[in-house]
């Protein structure tokens, strides 16, 4: 409304509202379309009786067009007419001995198997194309993960993690032997230039040539030395940080899906944020073990060697050496960093620019639709100024730092070879010996200060084992398999919600229920209907104990379903979603999910029940087709099909339908609605609708409204009441038709 169109598009903009929404809404779009071209892609008829042109889509093609009473006026030879006609008769069948007081298509919500597209030129409706990734609030999420993830550092986690790799001890004593073999290469090499600086000032030439020989083949050598010290080190440390790492992650993935829902429902907690621990703090355990161990022997050993050798060759160089020594290292240190820039991590800094263009990227659809190419390079731009800014304050400062850092180590030489200088002027030492400790201990100082560079990521591993114990020391409150619960093998399937009260764990301060009452028998269905948020979904989360109320019992077979395994309860409850969960993996493993050890067999007759088994069959892969991420690759209503069959799959004691049909067409929802009723025979079902055809068949019927239940009996029963909650949801259906 805002971008004031001339052409307009809906794309089933109002199909999963319910009646009273959809009234809402409807009346604003009609407003909207007024003067404007609309193109409206629906499976509900009642949203385009009014358009000025129908075309009837089958196969990708157009089989049918013309308004809506052309299109009626071709009777039974006619498709449109037909899916009229299968819509009035589901509507006669709910309204029973009440129709006579509602309007000829209360089946609001039905949906059409092919997709109708009506056109009207100059005042058409049309689709408003949303393409959600679910990445609403990452940027602020982000940005916020610093105060959001800082946890208490546990005590001794470095040798909790090395107890973690325990199995790799084998793999670290060989790179152990690595380092220490790689920390005598920095001293050998000093030794040997000392050494050839000192054969320059030989006055015979062929004992000159002679030992020029001999310390080249030495340098040859302790290169060939180097690559195998190096390669030992760094191969097993690396196989010791890697399977570190490989742990790490099952273990946090491993906690973190124990974790209770509310749990997720936490901003830092954000899917983003937590694959992204699992990911990178994992990895950077790596620096905090692995590379940790092998710096720390590699430096002892070169420090050892060097000042060894240098009291062995002149005491009072080496001593002094040593005193300057620590400022050696902190002026080499200091350079490394400011070589590096200085700049630090930026990636923290750089968060919110590359939320923004992942977000436009990941909604590239809605950008191009309405033209926000440049509004997301403006918002990109802004939010780059802050890096650009911290990054330019630092090279400034890097810049200075490493100015500094060169007057330190030069003066610092300049006096060790001033002293130097002294001593053989007075005959107190000689040249070679001078020249060989100061480059043993300076070429030291130089290695020592360079793998101390490495300081930000061995500290980078410390802060992301914060992190990683976060996850791994919570105690999640609502454990899925706790030893001490009732295991569940059977169930009856009565449940119980008794004096509930509920908010959820986010926002506390919202009331949803109290003292909430619901009974239903097993074997029997339960239908909730009401407005959208009057808390119907979250009786079915209570049910699969998603979330403990804060108040009263949840019960199941008249058993507290705190006391029970949930684990093994949940394998006697199946729940099919409004947005299907499919995984990116084929639908053969996308139904398999259903049922530990179903073979392919059971999938397949599962399929035919939910009616995925035809349209899957004309695929060149079969059950073999990748569905893509998150089911991109299927329509709404074959992923919504899919994940029935995988609850037809478990045959579940209690069946959790929470607008289980609400994505598709009149045809297909005929077929699943047979198949769905043949699956909840003899089992309890609790179906949340805002279609009231669906729940036709059930045996009781709740009208929620503000976290109560208001009215409450079978159809005919609640009809029978005029002036009923349940007649008048009827009725505004009725009357939007």
């Amino acid at each position: 409304m805002l971008k004031d169109p001339k052409i307009l598009l809906l794309d089933e903009a109002t199909s999963a509202l319910d009646a009273d929404s959809e009234n809402i809404v409807q009346e604003a779009l009609d407003r909207l379309m007024v003067g404007r071209t609309t193109v409206i892609v629906a499976h509900r008829l009642c949203t385009i009786r009014n358009v000025n042109m129908i075309a009837v889509l089958q196969q990708g093609q157009v089989i049918e067009t013309g308004t809506h009473d052309e299109l009626l006026a071709k009777g039974t030879s006619g498709a449109y007419a037909s899916l009229i006609r299968f819509q009035e008769t589901t509507r006669n069948r709910d309204l029973g001995a009440a129709s006579t007081r509602r309007s000829r298509s209360m089946h609001l919500t039905s949906s059409l198997s092919t997709k109708s597209l009506s056109l009207r030129s100059g005042s058409l409706r049309n689709l408003s194309y949303q393409y959600s990734t679910g990445a609403d609030g990452r940027i602020e999420m982000i940005s916020s993960a610093d105060n959001s993830l800082k946890y208490p550092a546990p005590r001794g986690y470095f040798f909790k993690l090395l107890k973690l790799n325990g199995p790799e001890w084998p793999y670290a004593v060989l790179g152990a032997i690595g380092s220490v073999l790689s920390g005598f290469i920095g001293p050998t090499f000093a030794i040997v230039m000392g050494e050839m600086l000192d054969v320059f000032y030989y006055k015979d030439p062929v004992e000159m040539e002679k030992k020029t020989k001999l310390y080249v083949f030495i340098y040859i050598g302790t290169g060939i030395y180097a690559v195998v010290a190096y390669l030992v080190q760094h191969y097993f440390f690396s196989i010791m940080g890697e399977n570190l790492t490989t742990r790490v992650r099952r273990m946090m993935l491993s906690a973190i899906l124990r974790n209770e829902v509310g749990w997720f429902d936490e901003e830092e907690n954000n899917s983003s944020l937590v694959a992204a621990r699992v990911a990178v703090d994992a990895a950077d355990v790596k620096s905090a073990i692995a590379e940790r161990i092998s710096v720390i022997l590699q430096n002892i050993t070169s420090l050892m060697t060097s000042f060894i050798v240098g009291f062995i060759i002149e005491w009072r160089v080496a001593i002094l050496i040593l005193a300057t020594f620590p400022l050696l290292v902190l002026a080499n240190f200091a350079q490394q960093l400011s070589m590096k820039g200085f700049a630090g991590d930026t990636a923290k800094a750089h968060a919110k620019s590359s939320m923004v263009a992942g977000e436009g990227v990941s909604n590239i659809r809605t950008v191009a639709a309405f033209n926000a190419q440049n509004k997301v390079m403006s918002l990109f731009s802004h939010e780059l100024r802050i890096p650009e800014e911290q990054i330019l304050r630092r090279s400034q400062t890097a810049g200075l730092l490493y100015g500094l850092s060169q007057l330190c180590l030069y003066c610092s030489e300049a006096l060790i070879l001033w002293y130097g200088s002294h001593l053989v002027r007075s005959h107190g030492s000689t040249f070679s010996k001078v020249i060989k400790v100061f480059v043993v201990l300076v070429v030291t100082a130089n290695s020592v200060a360079e793998t101390v560079s490495l300081a930000p990521e061995i500290i980078r591993g410390g802060e992301s084992i914060r992190s990683i114990f976060g996850i791994l020391n919570r105690a999640t409150r609502i454990d899925p398999d706790d030893p001490e619960a009732e295991r569940v093998t059977t169930v009856r399937g009565d449940i119980e919600l008794r004096h509930v009260d509920f908010s959820y764990p986010s926002r506390p301060d919202i009331e949803i229920f109290k003292d909430f009452n619901l009974k239903i028998q097993a074997g029997r269905s339960q239908a909730l209907v009401g407005a959208s948020g009057s808390g119907k979904s979250t009786v079915i989360a209570l049910i699969e104990r998603f979330y403990d109320p804060t108040g009263g019992k949840v019960m199941i077979d008249g058993k507290d379903i705190r006391r029970l395994n949930l684990k093994s309860l949940r394998r006697k409850i199946a729940l099919v979603q409004q947005e299907p969960a499919l995984f990116a993996s084929s639908i053969l493993e996308n139904i398999a999910y259903g049922k530990e050890g179903a073979t392919e067999e059971e999938v397949v007759e599962a399929a035919k029940t939910a009616n995925v088994h035809a349209f899957v069959s004309q695929l060149p892969d079969g059950y073999r087709t990748a569905v893509g991420e998150r089911g991109v690759q299927l329509s709404g209503g074959q992923k919504q099909r899919i994940a029935i069959a995988r609850a037809v799959l478990k045959d579940p004691a209690i069946l959790l339908l929470d607008e289980a049909t609400s994505a598709l067409d009149v045809e297909s929802e005929s077929v699943l609605q047979e198949a769905l009723e043949r699956l909840m025979k003899g089992r309890t079902t609790v179906l949340v609708a805002h279609r009231l055809s669906t729940i036709r068949g059930v045996d009781r019927i709740a009208v929620v409204q503000d976290g109560r239940i208001i009215e409450h009996g079978g159809h005919s029963e609640l009809v029978a009441r005029p002036e009923g909650a349940y007649s008048r949801l009827l009725q505004l259906q009725n009357h939007r038709n």
